[in-house]
């Protein structure tokens, strides 16, 4: 037998393997005979990326237990463990034993035949190996061909073509049919996907019905008494993003389809309104005290927390980590300073002027992402422009979202839903399923309102809501090629590769800044927050909670660095999507604000660098020595006034453009 084809060969009896002078396995003998045996490991690994190793076994009756302890090395596989005890659990007949084998490493390229045999029989199990690299190639080749191609469908399928290219062994017809059959499939295949497609063109559907019916142009007819300039227009949209804080996706959909029609009056180019939109949804929602993002975040403390069998409220600890997602709540103060001063730099700066002179809110060739011919379907001369036709749907969507986040929630708890928070119940709910609810419920509402006043026919009535859902085709392609690019990023472990590459640099005061990069940089890559979130919060928190100890700080530091560290993970988390053009509330906004998809990246990107800059200089760096979080915040606050008076510069005027 090769050496290639061998792992170890241990279960059952006592077997010595000497392997390139290293340490072998000692297997006690067992008693019984073993029907099956079975490796399970990831079929592509990254050269020198840690992975875990399975080993199952099964036999019919007795009592075995297998243990081993030390190094071994097979060919380039490189196996660290600990001392592992392999128990057997009696199922009907049979029993099984399980034993993983953590940090596996195999440190040469090409593919190798892992091969466990004892007693008769043998298991085998094929892995790949590639360059770590090849692993964040994707992600960057399709921003980069965003940037450079400004054709966001076409960069994302070839991100997801070279993705497919590296895990089917580069052969590029194969790969070109498994991005079509697998991962596009796939994208779809998620029930959670599903959910916010249905959501999106739903949500589509009721502003067609609102415009059609003259609710939206109503509103612009009410808020334009109060804000008839562009200062009023972009702190009106500013507060409607903060008043809607209980969900991103929601946030998105309803304040840029909302506010659009009021704002192109105003002559506010398409580009800053999908920033104020984007720069004010995943902020707000990740710091409010009840929102979905709470209760997936609190989740994920909490899982931490019990892997370190630590006592902790995971509630408690994350509202004190709010005043420390340091780039979340400068993101929300910049948006505001912006608005109130009318000053820009950058290529926001070029759009605005754009916008103001000559009335174009969209530069010339611009594709925005929804065909707002269909969205914003100008009223009939004779229907009335009624605010409430569209302020009554859009309440609906709000109050059924948070009846729906609260009963669902307290019917997944059960009986722990009687001494549960408010935020533990928001959390525990299905949030994909009740936005669905709301979107539906806001939808009927609008329907029932114009055919009540009989502002439109039936036959109208469904003529707006299919132009809706027809507006945000272009958007819902887009949305699938970036999940099918996140189902790339976990079959190559780019998260992965980018943890293992931080490892070497975390220090007990660096922690905080190091962990506001690293989940930047993944969320950036990956295009999603969460995934992000769930990442690193079970590796960041329990670091976090050691190293600062185990350093010798006080108390207060180590609390300090800690509770850093979890305002850190969901702060860098955001600032990624904001800068990613393949986040999925990134691709929203561009959808409900009617905006160029790239041009709204590359007019927000300088924006969320030089808040997060910000974050880091005056919060996530000087918090890993104990300066408290709110004299940050403050300093925060007074560098980012001085940017804008030092380098930004008046676009807009508070004449009105009503």
């Amino acid at each position: 037998m090769k050496p290639t084809l061998i792992l170890a060969t241990f279960i059952l009896f006592s077997v010595n393997i000497a392997i390139s002078q290293k340490k072998s396995f000692q297997v006690e003998r067992p008693q019984n005979e073993l029907s099956h045996l079975a490796i399970e490991m990831p079929n592509l690994v990254l050269k020198d990326v840690p992975f875990d190793v399975t080993i199952n076994a099964l036999r019919r009756d007795g009592s075995i237990s297998l243990e081993f302890t030390g190094w071994a090395e097979v060919k380039g596989l490189r196996l660290k463990t600990a001392s592992v005890v392999t128990e057997f659990n009696k199922t009907n007949q049979f029993e099984r034993g399980v034993t993983t084998i953590h940090n596996a490493v195999i440190k040469e390229l090409g593919t190798h035949t892992v091969s466990i045999e004892t007693n008769g029989i043998k298991a085998e199990a094929k892995v790949r190996v590639i360059p770590g690299l090849l692993s964040i190639l994707p992600p960057l080749f399709a921003i980069f061909l965003a940037f450079v191609a400004r054709q966001v469908l076409i960069s994302l399928f070839c991100g997801i073509w070279l993705g497919s290219l590296f895990i089917y062994n580069y052969n590029p017809f194969l790969g070109i049919m498994k991005t079509v059959d697998t991962y596009l499939v796939n994208s779809l295949a998620d029930s959670d996907h599903a959910t916010i497609l249905i959501f999106s063109l739903t949500l589509g559907g009721m502003v067609g019905v609102m415009s059609k019916a003259g609710g939206t142009q109503g509103i612009v007819q009410k808020l334009s008494k109060y804000a008839n300039h562009s200062r009023g227009g972009q702190l009106a949209t500013w507060f409607m993003g903060v008043l809607i804080f209980f969900d991103d996706y929601a946030n998105t959909l309803i304040v840029g389809n909302t506010m659009r029609p009021f704002t192109d009056r105003l002559r506010i180019s398409r580009e800053k309104l999908s920033y104020i939109v984007d720069s004010t949804a995943a902020p707000v929602a990740s710091i409010a005290l009840v929102s979905t993002w709470i209760g997936f975040q609190i989740g994920l403390i909490d899982e931490a927390f019990n892997s370190l069998n630590v006592k902790h409220d995971a509630y408690l600890i994350f509202l004190q980590s709010i005043p420390y997602a340091t780039y979340s709540i400068l993101a929300l103060v910049f948006v505001f300073l912006i608005g109130i001063t009318l000053r820009d730099f950058g290529p926001m700066s070029s759009a605005e002027i754009r916008a103001m002179s000559s009335g174009k809110l969209l530069r010339e060739g611009a594709q925005p992402l929804t065909d707002s011919s269909a969205l914003d379907m100008i009223a009939e001369t004779d229907t009335p422009l009624r605010w409430y036709n569209a302020l009554i749907p859009i309440g609906t969507v709000i109050l059924v979202t948070f009846l729906g986040l609260y009963f669902n929630g307290r019917y997944e708890l059960g009986e722990a839903a009687k001494t549960a928070r408010i935020g533990q119940i928001f959390g525990a709910a299905n949030s994909f399923a009740v936005l669905m609810w709301a979107s539906f419920a806001g939808l009927f509402v609008a329907t029932i309102l114009a055919l009540g006043q009989k502002i439109l026919t039936l036959d109208e009535t469904i003529s707006a809501i299919s132009n809706g859902y027809k507006s945000m085709l272009l958007a819902a392609m887009i949305l699938i090629l970036a999940w099918a690019i996140g189902n790339i990023c976990v079959d190559l472990h780019t998260a992965d590769y980018v943890i293992d590459l931080s490892r070497s640099i975390l220090s007990p005061h660096l922690i905080p800044f190091v962990t506001f990069v690293v989940a930047a940089f993944i969320s950036f890559s990956t295009g999603t927050s969460w995934a992000t979130m769930a990442i690193l919060t079970p590796i960041v928190v329990p670091i976090s909670f050691t190293l600062p100890t185990e350093a010798g700080m006080t108390a207060y530091l180590s609390h300090e660095i800690l509770i850093g560290t979890v305002g850190a993970v969901l702060s860098g988390s955001v600032l990624g999507d904001h800068c990613s053009p393949i986040s999925d509330t990134t691709i929203l906004s561009s959808m409900a604000c009617a905006a160029d998809h790239v041009d709204h990246v590359r007019t927000q990107m300088p924006y969320a660098l030089i808040v997060g800059i910000v974050a880091i200089l005056s919060g996530y760096l000087p918090n890993g020595w104990g300066f408290h979080t709110y004299w940050s915040l403050l300093g925060g606050f007074v560098v980012l006034v001085g940017i804008l008076f030092i380098i930004g510069k008046k676009t807009s005027n508070t004449n009105s453009h009503v």
